[in-house]
């Protein structure tokens, strides 16, 4: 036990409130006078939920904790309260009121009157009944602009901090390895560099609002086998090092994240919740990390009940503790009573719950939750009156008109056209057929972690609380002239083919088929796509393939419409249908979006941020396969993709040229400029995305055949060019090498500035020079781009 120990206050205020202090003095005085029980207290949370009348929250149940008694707990304090919001449908502003009475509730319980940090999911949104339901990341992924993602996180930052959140559980920063995987919606795509730069923005945009971001999952989740949730993971150091690590390193470098959540997953026997080396040796020791990191829900636990490398919770306790984790989530389970014992016993050392409190109440002095003049009134609450909760209801707004118009920007943005045979746009049609399971269902915008699929679907009697018109209210919106049929077809997942006949019919006697299918998004199996819900190939769930293959045989033009959480095999759809439109869960304005481009009142601009594969049963593969990894004759299964990484089209046409080069030679150390012009060369104003691939022809180590390494989008008007500059840092030609370390090897290398991982326009080649350098986590992540007037 640490004994306690004199501190300097003052008669009015101890100096861990006092601000004028720098926070280490503080923070030290605080530890110095708690009792180890104290201490714990603040390394773990409590699962709550918000009482609907606006009273203090209620513990959550949950079949893989026990309960909770706050009575015994509260009188030591408490370091978290997990998703206060975020468990069940109330109000609002009750919401935020139920939080305010709980964070009294805490604050006076305990002696120092240290209130809890509330933390919330916000994945695609803040997770509360009546906010609004953002894209989903892989949306973000596709919209290739960092700008509105940053904005975005603003926005949903700002919400929350209003009703009294501190800590958002965002962004997921895995990279795909594996379609199957159903958590693939959560990712921003299978490229670490724009997963980096898009997870990094929206990390600025959170932090922005005062909110800490939880950069998750660290690391190497989505790379588990055959795509399966939380099972086994198989990656070389290279690769954990190449793909997994980066994003990370960039969110924590460029973005200021403030948090970090373990993966659930091993790498090679060692679980990350258990791996020192890599939660504070490479965090903290190498990359400078000084914030906290979160558990994954139960993650410590399972270090006991599913890696078996602990014998009992106190022993779980202990490894995840000298491993680097500093915060029990959701509840207590091994933070307590066993940690508590094996403290006592000597199992566990004092000085590890010393450093893990350090690191906690910090972030909570930087929070202000320290300061004497702290208030459990949040913002929405100024000037309200909180003794009748009554005149509250429906006071705060989480779904503004603000907040809809940056969705519907976001969901415009990554829309993606994939195909076009000159069907689209439609112009005036009189007879649309709307076929297929996601026609009618104004929830098939949404995904795993927004609030209605999350937690609405377990309250069937509480309404979903925001707008979400049905891709048939869209249509009927933006065709008021057309005569719409609606035709079921068959469900996302039942295999129902009774229906598909009276589609047919609706099919041949209209105008234009507009076929919507895809996903049903979920937890644990409920769905199609979600956490749990990881697929066994990359055919369209259910009997949709046979439903679009019977509408391609109808004789009527079928564009085919994606509302998904991954892309899929669409089999002779791909050359067969008159235009194919993909959208990843895009949102409460996704309908709109989807109609806009449509009928050619928005000019689609989305690049996926996955590749589509050709065949269902290709996986695992990405673009960023080596050379080994592409077709040949020597193996019967082709992973070439029917529409690759970084692909989309426009309604216009744009011509690249004038590529020069400022020099064609530079050392390891050195930077290449290169200059090209890029005209519309259509009739409608457009977006380019302009990506630059790097191909090392010859590295001491087997490299991918390409990598994206920048992009830069430029919006232009009909006969408008603009100059592009690129500046590519030797830094970028990077790879970790034979021994471990990150280096940039001599030799030629290949710049390609291309619209797509498959659709190369300019390339040239250039030479690095002078002796092997060695680079670490400081290196330049970027090629810049410039666009001149």
């Amino acid at each position: 036990m640490t004994a306690n120990v004199a501190v300097e206050t003052t008669p009015e205020i101890p100096l861990w409130n006092d601000p004028s202090h720098p926070v280490s003095a503080r923070v030290d005085a605080l530890i110095g006078a708690m009792t180890l029980q104290e201490k714990i207290a603040q390394l773990y949370g409590v699962w709550v939920g918000a009482s609907a009348n606006g009273g203090e929250v209620a513990p959550h149940q949950h079949d893989m904790e026990e309960a909770v008694d706050l009575d015994a707990l509260l009188p030591s304090g408490l370091g978290q309260l997990t998703r206060p919001f975020g468990t069940a449908p109330v109000d609002p502003a009750l919401g935020a009121l139920s939080l305010l009475r709980t964070q009294t509730r805490i604050t006076s319980a305990n002696r120092f009157g240290i209130p809890a940090v509330a933390h919330e999911e916000c994945l695609a949104g803040f997770a509360a009944w009546g906010a609004t339901a953002y894209p989903v990341p892989l949306s973000w992924g596709a919209t290739f602009d960092p700008d509105v993602i940053r904005r975005m996180a603003a926005a949903i930052g700002r919400d929350m901090r209003a009703v009294g959140v501190h800590q958002g559980l965002a962004p997921v920063l895995d990279v795909v390895r594996d379609l199957r995987w159903g958590r693939v919606e959560e990712t921003i795509g299978e490229d670490p560099y724009l997963v980096g730069t898009i997870g990094t923005a929206y990390v600025q945009g959170l932090e922005s609002a005062g909110i800490v971001a939880t950069l998750k999952h660290f690391v190497g989740y989505s790379a588990s086998r055959a795509g399966r949730n939380l099972a086994p993971t198989s990656v070389g150091p290279r690769e954990r090092a190449d793909v997994l690590l980066p994003p990370f390193e960039m969110a924590i470098r460029e973005g200021g994240a403030r948090s970090v959540m373990h993966a659930y997953t091993d790498i090679d026997g060692i679980p990350s919740a258990a791996d020192e080396k890599l939660l504070t040796g490479l965090l903290r020791d190498t990359w400078g990390f000084d914030g906290t990191v979160v558990a994954d829900y139960f993650g410590i636990a399972f270090l006991k009940t599913l890696h078996g490398i602990a014998g009992d919770f106190a022993d779980a306790a202990g490894a995840a503790l000298t491993a680097g984790v500093d915060i029990e989530l959701p509840t207590v389970k091994t933070f307590g009573a066993p940690l508590a014992d094996a403290v006592t016993e000597g199992r566990v050392p004092e000085s590890l719950i010393d450093r893990a409190l350090r690191r906690v109440l910090t972030q909570k002095a930087d929070l202000g939750l320290l300061d004497p003049d702290w208030s459990p009134v949040p913002p929405a609450f100024a000037g309200a009156d909180l003794d009748d909760p009554d005149t509250l209801r429906g006071t705060i707004d989480l779904d503004s008109p603000a907040n809809r118009e940056l969705a519907r920007e976001i969901a415009e943005k990554a829309v993606v056209l994939l195909a076009n045979d000159g069907t689209l746009p439609l112009t005036a049609p009189r007879r649309i057929a709307l076929v297929g399971p996601n026609a009618a269902e104004g929830t098939a915008v949404l995904g795993c972690y927004s609030f209605p699929q999350h937690v609405g679907v377990q309250h069937p009697e509480i309404p979903v609380g925001i707008e979400l018109p049905s891709l048939g209210e869209s249509l009927a919106a933006e065709f008021p002239d057309a005569e719409i049929t609606v035709a079921r077809g068959t469900g996302v997942d039942d295999g129902d083919l009774s229906g598909i006949a009276e589609a047919v019919d609706t099919a041949r006697d209209a105008d234009i088929v507009v076929v919507a299918l895809g996903d049903r998004a979920g937890l644990f199996s409920r769905g199609t796509s979600g956490e749990g819900c990881d697929a066994e190939s990359l055919a369209l769930p259910g009997a949709q393939q046979q439903l679009l293959d019977a509408l391609l045989d109808s004789g009527t033009p079928v564009v085919t419409v994606l509302l998904a959480g991954r892309p899929y095999a669409l089999g002779r759809a791909v050359e067969d249908s008159a235009a194919i439109v993909q959208s990843f869960f895009p949102g409460v304005g996704g309908t709109r979006a989807i109609a806009g481009v449509l009928s050619g009142r928005t000019t689609p601009s989305g690049r996926l941020p996955v590749s589509v594969p050709r065949g269902p049963g290709s996986q695992p593969a990405t673009y960023l396969g080596a050379r080994l990894a592409q077709a040949s004759e020597v193996s019967n299964i082709d992973p070439t993709p029917a529409f690759g990484f970084g692909h989309g089209l426009t309604y216009t046409t744009f011509a690249w040229n004038d590529l020069t080069v400022d020099a064609e030679q530079a050392p390891t150390d050195g930077e290449f400029t290169a200059s090209l012009t890029v005209r519309n060369t259509g009739e409608r104003t457009g977006t380019e995305v302009v990506q630059l691939y790097l191909h090392d022809p010859v590295a001491s180590v087997v490299q991918p055949v390409q990598r994206l390494v920048g992009y830069t989008r430029l919006e232009l008007a009909p006969g408008e060019s603009r100059r592009v500059r690129v500046t590519v840092p030797a830094d970028v030609a990077s790879f970790t090498g034979r021994d471990g370390r990150r280096i940039v090897e001599p030799g030629e290398l290949e710049l390609r500035l291309a619209a797509s991982s498959t659709d190369t326009r300019l390339t040239t080649r250039v030479t690095l020079s002078g002796p092997v350098r060695e680079l670490d986590h400081t290196r330049r992540f970027h090629a810049e781009f410039t666009v001149e007037d």
